[in-house]
């Protein structure tokens, strides 16, 4: 089979994603990016009366600028709706980037991550509608969907009204590395925080008269690995993954003062992650069991035990599409037709595809380019981003 040839400015698409991860936008602050974005939209032939804005931002707790955009191209044929979404946040390390090309690559200076999680998502996504007006391209309704705040968990997605996805029957979700390895399912996750109390003394003059908050988080995460919860969990009844990202003091200072006072004070945050949600759950509870315990432990001079509050939350739902499911099938002719190979993973990683699966609409995250994503050494791949632009175009253009 002959594969299909994409009518795709190279150069334009390239040009455009340049642009976009030059432009500031941490998690929370996306208001610069979903301008420019909409700005190239209506460059292009979107007109204003297609492009919105939710109101995601006044339901998320943390400072947002902005909600999540959207674009609504009308239908040039009969079809049910595909939804094509991104998110235009990026990560913090990526502040500052100045991106070039290299060879066959955009690279940052080296100072800073590169943002091409997800900038290259919002880059294909326009460069998807460009590619179908300018060639006037056949295609059902169509919505982009541009969220904030994934980075931070998920958050504009989460907020998501779904009436505001107008009905789509499928979603096609760019935020991945190769474009045709499609993330058809991934774990869910809980966030779980702990306030240890202890009682400050003279650790040199005193230390009986004291409660150590320190020893209490380390008699704890101690346990918890000994029990098998801890980084890499299997166990008969299920598996994932557990961390504690976050061992400080009060207002993001260190745990303690002085190292000749015993520490009266210690914050931990954590997560679990599995594609099991009672399992996450259980995983959350030995971290729970464990902190309790080892507070009982840990006494002054009088038997005082030092003092826990806990609390975990689910964060994401976990999701599986089977691979009859006719977006996978969709997914899949898709990337045939170009010459593809295509094949289906799950992830271990939590995608917005969590809440839109939740939100009634089958989600299939594919790639385009971005590798080592969150580090000083990101960099994406040319070739797989032109890919990724050309399999957007077919999936919007492919009839069922």
């Amino acid at each position: 089979m002959t594969a299909i040839t994409i009518p795709l400015d190279v150069a334009a698409a390239e040009e455009r994603l340049l642009r976009y991860l030059a432009i500031e936008g941490q998690s929370g602050q996306e208001k610069a990016i979903a301008e420019a974005i909409a700005k190239d939209l209506q460059a292009i032939g979107v007109p204003a009366s297609g492009i919105r804005y939710d109101a995601v931002h006044t339901k998320i707790t943390l400072p947002t600028q902005t909600g999540n955009l959207y674009a609504d191209l009308p239908g040039t044929r009969s079809g049910p709706r595909i939804l094509f979404s991104t998110h235009m946040d990026v990560v913090p390390v990526c502040a500052g980037a100045k991106p070039k090309r290299e060879g066959g690559r955009i690279v940052s200076d080296g100072k800073t991550g590169l943002g091409g999680d997800n900038r290259t998502g919002c880059a294909v996504l326009v460069t998807l509608v460009e590619t179908l007006l300018k060639n006037k391209l056949p295609h059902p309704p169509i919505t982009l969907l541009f969220t904030v705040r994934e980075e931070s968990g998920l958050q504009g997605a989460q907020a998501i009204d779904p009436a505001d996805l107008k009905g789509a029957a499928m979603c096609f979700n760019v935020d991945a590395q190769v474009p045709a390895d499609f993330v058809t399912g991934a774990v869910g996750a809980e966030t779980f925080e702990a306030h240890i109390h202890g009682k400050a003394a003279h650790a040199g003059v005193a230390p009986e008269k004291g409660i150590s908050s320190t020893l209490v988080a380390a008699l704890a995460i101690a346990e918890v690995r000994r029990e098998g919860w801890f980084g890499k969990v299997v166990r008969p009844e299920g598996h994932g993954t557990s961390n504690i990202g976050i061992f400080g003091g009060k207002n993001n200072t260190a745990a303690g003062d002085a190292t000749n006072v015993v520490t009266d004070y210690v914050y931990l945050k954590g997560e679990t992650r599995s594609p099991d949600a009672a399992f996450a759950a259980a995983n959350t509870d030995a971290y729970r069991t464990a902190l309790q315990r080892a507070a009982a432990a840990v006494t002054d001079a009088d038997g005082e035990p030092a003092r826990v509050e806990f609390s975990g939350k689910a964060q994401y739902p976990s999701f599986n599409i089977p691979d009859d499911a006719p977006a996978v099938v969709h997914a899949r002719r898709a990337a045939e037709a170009l010459g593809m190979t295509p094949t289906t993973v799950f992830s271990n990683g939590g995608l917005d595809a969590n809440w839109l699966v939740q939100h009634g609409v089958p989600t299939i995250t594919l790639g385009a380019g971005q590798h080592q994503i969150h580090t000083i050494n990101e960099f994406v791949d040319l070739a797989q981003y032109a890919d990724g632009c050309r399999l957007a175009v077919m999936l919007a253009t492919l009839e069922a």
